[in-house]
């Protein structure tokens, strides 16, 4: 079924005809959230909430995907597909190119879709990297975990992890509306991150041969403030030959990150975030391949 439902989800990705007439999941999942956020996050920062809420979206979500795959293995595979994100992500990464191409304004206003960080003073690299770091995570985050969890425990697994995941990008913020309130859910998709985000890394980095740089791209990942995020980014930061991370603006202070993979070269544009679309279909295409070989023997 998880075979079927990559196969879909590359073939189809987001039909606009159908997610303009009806609210996608990840958007439903997104404004239960923001319920949950507006109707419990009201008092003293309480930490004790927060996990409670976490816990209780988790098992509505697993319950709710027990009663969806009741339903059969054809609607199985169709939800499965919905809630992977390989093509739109391909999608969104390949217009930031398109864009940087026309002008760095343009390549700047594409970016600002798929990044949290300030985009008004990136240069064209910075654009690139944006891009490219997006590329990596979200392969993991939207594509190589979502299946992974699907494998493991079906739609329910799938299910739990979205709306964790979905919650973690809302509230898991160290911001004084949400440290305390959003600890739960950062702390549980960090745990359901762990081992995906070390498998995406290691499907990127393989296609390369980088992984004979696995010693370094761990010692790189680790300087990411996420103990997750790091691994994906700097395997594609070696994958490609290339530096990521360094130095951004978020709400308008420069921060300085540490760079990833700093001696390879800073100077980057559109072709680069072209390999990178390269490498998100090779990493792919190993997923689907290692899947296909569960599945037959």
């Amino acid at each position: 079924m998880l075979v079927f439902a990559m196969l879909l989800d590359a073939a189809l990705g987001e039909p606009k005809w159908l997610w303009s007439r009806l609210p996608h999941p990840a958007v439903v999942m997104g404004r239960l959230i923001g319920w949950c956020d507006a109707r419990y996050n009201t008092q003293a920062p309480n930490k004790r909430r927060g996990v409670i809420v976490i816990l209780a979206l988790g098992i509505g979500a697993a319950l709710l995907g027990v009663a969806l795959q009741q339903w059969g293995d054809a609607i199985t595979i169709v939800i499965a597909a919905i809630l992977l994100a390989q093509r739109s992500l391909v999608q969104h990464v390949a217009a930031v190119a398109s864009g940087l191409r026309m002008s760095v304004p343009e390549g700047k206003r594409q970016v600002s879709m798929i990044v949290g960080r300030d985009t008004s003073a990136m240069d064209a690299s910075a654009v690139a990297r944006g891009a490219i770091e997006s590329a990596a995570e979200n392969l993991s985050d939207g594509v190589i975990a979502p299946a992974f969890w699907f494998l493991i425990a079906g739609l329910p697994g799938l299910l739990v992890y979205k709306i964790v995941n979905t919650a973690d990008s809302m509230i898991g913020y160290r911001t004084p509306r949400h440290e305390a309130f959003g600890y739960g859910a950062a702390k549980l998709d960090d745990v359901l991150n762990l081992i995906p985000a070390r498998l995406t890394a290691i499907l990127i980095a393989a296609p390369a041969g980088a992984l004979r740089a696995w010693a370094a791209i761990g010692s790189d990942a680790r300087k990411h403030r996420s103990p997750n995020a790091g691994w994906p980014e700097a395997a594609m930061a070696r994958a490609l030959d290339i530096a990521l991370s360094g130095p951004r603006a978020y709400e308008g202070r420069m921060q300085d990150f540490p760079w990833v993979n700093g001696h390879a070269t800073r100077t980057i544009g559109p072709a680069e975030i072209d390999a990178s679309t390269a490498m998100l279909w090779k990493a792919w295409g190993g997923a689907l391949a290692i899947c296909a070989l569960i599945a037959l023997f």
